[in-house]
């Protein structure tokens, strides 16, 4: 098929378009909505390129053949939404800091161990400002852990190394924490030592069975769970529930606190959060 103009259609068929949704939804539980050409357009096609072809209907024939090393995770990586940035919902951090933590703190004065989890890490930043929080808060001789996770592997691997572009660091971060934390890295900046060292990152599927997680004292899962189905966000919630300590706190994105989760959470306000 060509355009009038003469040049290749590039527009994705039908059949690759549903095979891409089945795909995606399989792969990582992302639901891909009809009409959602542009976002394959902008996410899959320089990958399609990367692997040597042209179009979305060549990457489909790539994917239902051979499956070339990767590049099922390369696609994974390419659809799922990284955003993220230092003190995300700081909100949520206040009420942390100045009413959760206070009675966290009483409950393990014996053990003066905290266990968190950032289950949609990202990049890392969400679990390293709180790694930075705590330490402002004069707790670094706690045993602390935290864990980040997170399905895109390439995101987990800029989470490791702690290291981040000065645009990067603009997006919420303290002047003060940056002196503090931070060091200069050629063009970027590197979390210190100390703190990467108070972070675990790990791949995992939020699909997947939690049984050997925790248990925590608080789970981060912002903003991730708008991109499941119902079905999967109770699925999903319900197993974050049996990875929390009695009592333990669940911190929502701003726009999913109206999860249908039965009797096992009660919804509280702290300030804003």
């Amino acid at each position: 098929m060509t355009t009038m103009a003469g040049a290749a259609d590039t527009r994705i068929l039908p059949d690759n378009y549903k095979f891409l949704q089945e795909f995606i939804y399989r792969e990582s539980g992302i639901v891909l909505e009809e009409e959602k050409q542009y976002l394959l357009d902008a996410r899959l096609l320089g990958l399609a390129r990367e692997s040597g072809v042209t179009t979305l209907n060549d990457l489909c024939a790539l994917l239902r053949a051979t499956q070339p090393a990767g590049l099922k995770q390369k696609v994974v990586d390419a659809m799922t939404t990284n955003e993220t940035y230092f003190l995300r919902e700081q909100a949520h951090y206040d009420a942390l800091r100045q009413f959760i933590l206070p009675e966290l703190l009483k409950l393990h004065a014996d053990t003066r161990r905290l266990r968190f989890w950032s289950a949609a890490s990202s990049t890392g930043q969400e679990a390293y400002t709180l790694a930075m929080m705590l330490l402002e808060m004069g707790l670094g001789d706690w045993n602390i852990e935290i864990l980040g996770t997170d399905l895109c592997t390439k995101v987990l691997e800029q989470a490791r190394t702690g290291t981040y572009t000065q645009l990067e660091m603009n997006r919420g971060l303290p002047s003060t924490y940056l002196l503090k934390y931070f060091r200069r890295a050629g063009l970027q900046w590197q979390i210190r030592d100390e703190i990467r060292r108070m972070v675990k990152f790990e791949p995992f599927d939020l699909r997947s069975s939690m049984r050997a997680m925790g248990p925590f004292d608080a789970v981060f899962c912002r903003n991730v769970l708008i991109y499941f189905d119902l079905p999967t966000k109770i699925k999903i919630v319900q197993q974050i529930h049996g990875t929390l300590f009695r009592g333990g706190h669940l911190f929502l994105g701003s726009t999913e606190t109206s999860l249908p989760a039965g009797d096992l959470f009660e919804r509280t306000s702290i300030g804003d959060a």
